[in-house]
């Protein structure tokens, strides 16, 4: 995949909300925050508001612009299902979705209770992935709240990934991305949480996409994974350019 973004997983994104408040042990060094912080005090518009949860509707078609085909992470600053944000919006964001069929979009929350409830009143067309961040024990829960969604792959950022993950059931999920904390106060991932969760992966044959190790200087640490680059993606996201 080229990428016009720095996250490995993924070639673009797409803001039509910025801005999100904490809800969990994943939040608290967030790359988001650090960045719409800096973005503030440079004097960009879009984040005048800093963090606060904004809505910028100018953007909603923005999508629909970009003729060639390519997998876009919506709202990389930002929580779709954040209760901030109307419902309206919510559905405005999905209906540009369903028109632009020719890109994959990848939609990441860890308000996996409000995107359960919304579910069935989005249209869930075939180029959208819906996946939930679970980054210990006690975020799992979202994994069973992820499966009540009709997307056509349903995926997991395991990112930050802040302790073991036992039995991690993977029924009904179509993809796994594991990475460790990066940037100031970089959180340590132990090797072997990581080692259970790509032989889950393996024995459940879902793909397996290994982000970073993270750090302080995360490039100091790369992302080899016992000598390999592990980078599997679901086949709707196979670009064919």
């Amino acid at each position: 995949m080229a990428n016009n973004t720095a996250i490995e997983w993924t070639q673009a994104t797409w803001n039509p909300v910025t801005g999100c408040s904490k809800i969990s042990t994943g939040c608290l060094n967030c790359y988001a925050e650090r960045m719409a912080k800096r973005l503030k005090a440079m004097g960009n518009s879009r984040y005048l508001n800093g963090f606060g949860v904004t809505l910028h509707p100018d953007l909603l078609t923005l999508p629909l612009s970009w003729k060639k085909p390519r997998s876009i992470f919506v709202n990389s600053m930002s929580d779709l299902f954040h209760d901030e944000v109307p419902a309206e919006f919510v559905r405005e964001v999905f209906s540009v979705m369903n028109r632009a069929q020719h890109h994959r979009f990848q939609i990441l929350t860890k308000r996996a209770d409000r995107m359960a409830q919304m579910a069935e009143e989005l249209s869930w067309t075939p180029n959208i992935l819906m996946g939930v961040t679970v980054e210990d024990q006690e975020a799992a829960h979202r994994v069973s709240l992820l499966r009540q969604v009709p997307a056509a792959v349903r995926f997991l950022s395991v990112e930050p990934l802040l302790g073991p993950i036992e039995r991690l059931d993977l029924a009904g999920i179509g993809w796994v991305i594991v990475g460790g904390e990066s940037g100031p106060g970089a959180r340590p991932m132990e090797p072997e949480w990581v080692y259970s969760i790509r032989e889950t992966c393996i024995r459940d044959q879902v793909p397996f996409f290994f982000k970073q190790w993270g750090g302080v200087q995360k490039h100091k640490h790369g992302r080899v994974l016992q000598g390999k680059i592990w980078e599997e993606v679901p086949s709707i996201m196979i670009a064919d350019d």
